[in-house]
């Protein structure tokens, strides 16, 4: 595998949820892929993690003064960076305003390594929205990771939050999604859809995945209506806001065709059992138009990456868990998946 220049931190989410375990099984079960990442978080919390995974010999969990010396660490252990203060040790399962605070400082200060260039990106375990919500100021201002990021990257470059706009993408080895709003009602989803903001989306998305990709990407853009409007007679947004989109983004030199009919776009941008794809990614206009294909490709192997970041960073697409913390049965598969994305978009952009 090839060699990172700089470690990849992954921060363990909040800690009574299965953040902790997925780490530990992913260094248990992929040992290469981890070679130079490191947790940024606390010591205890992940042996902790680590002896319920391997409950007859666990591999060792060793304390590194710095991001650069998870570079030389050996397989089969896993190296922590204390970047918040001790944890107690809080129990599986439970909304606690401890895990939030333990999280979110986590994240910033992962964040802001990345920022300075001493990591070269940050994958997330997932953390709690209430934990996190509930942990107060600064982080009761933030819904989640992606808010948090960004404001921080914003500070960092000393531009407003407006001035660096984020989109969401989600991602599997198959199919590749990025969306024009997340969570928004179904009504105000429509009247998101606009030249701007579908515009600005088409740019970021281009931007983004041209590095890792080494060339541009092919993008094909979803319609919002049935059979993308059937020329107007089902809805009017194709004709007036995403062909205009298109010509005007082609004009820029953005690879992008449609808009195409969103029931049958995400097949013909999966990729096939050749190796091949028509489309590099899918610009879907609302959340569950784009998230149940990917999702339906399986869960398990999803990664949310945030594109529009001066960092790289990715997640897995699934939650904290709470029922099946503390259990021993969290399944790894979508954080590998990540650490894997994160890896190839490092290296990509190299």
């Amino acid at each position: 595998m090839t060699r990172l220049t700089l470690p990849i931190a992954i921060t363990p989410g909040d800690p009574c949820g299965i953040g902790p375990e997925i780490i530990a099984k992913a260094w248990c079960t992929a040992p290469e892929l981890t070679r130079g990442c490191f947790v940024a978080g606390d010591v205890g919390l992940m042996r902790r993690a680590m002896a319920l995974v391997q409950k007859k010999s666990c591999f060792p969990v060793c304390e590194i003064e710095s991001p650069a010396q998870a570079m030389d660490m050996p397989p089969r252990c896993l190296p922590v960076l204390q970047v918040v203060p001790v944890a107690p040790s809080l129990p599986w399962g439970r909304v606690d305003a401890r895990a939030g605070r333990l999280a979110g400082d986590a994240v910033l200060w992962a964040t802001r390594a990345a920022l300075r260039g001493e990591i070269s990106a940050v994958v997330t375990a997932p953390l709690h929205k209430e934990a996190l919500h509930a942990a107060g100021a600064p982080y009761d201002q933030y819904p989640g990771h992606t808010e948090l990021l960004q404001a921080e990257s914003a500070r960092h470059t000393g531009v407003t939050v407006a001035q660096m706009p984020v989109r969401m993408m989600l991602a599997n080895e198959e199919l590749s999604v990025v969306l024009v709003s997340i969570h928004l009602s179904l009504r105000e989803a429509l009247d998101a859809i606009t030249r701007d903001r579908v515009l600005e989306t088409l740019r970021i998305t281009h931007c983004a995945l041209s590095p890792s990709l080494g060339r541009k990407p092919r993008i094909a853009l979803a319609g919002v209506n049935p059979h993308a409007g059937e020329g107007g007679l089902f809805g009017r947004e194709e004709i007036e806001i995403l062909q205009p989109c298109v010509s005007a983004a082609c004009a820029e030199g953005i690879d992008v065709q449609g808009p195409f009919a969103p029931d049958t776009v995400f097949m013909r941008a999966r990729q096939s059992p050749d190796g091949q794809r028509e489309f590099d990614v899918v610009i879907a206009m609302y959340h569950d138009q784009g998230l149940i294909p990917v999702k339906y490709l399986g869960v398990e192997q999803g990664v949310n990456i945030t594109l529009g970041l001066p960092l790289v960073r990715t997640s897995p697409d699934h939650g904290t868990a709470m029922d099946l913390a503390g259990l021993g049965k969290a399944d790894a598969s979508s954080l590998i998946q990540a650490i894997r994305m994160a890896r190839q978009r490092v290296l990509g952009a190299h």
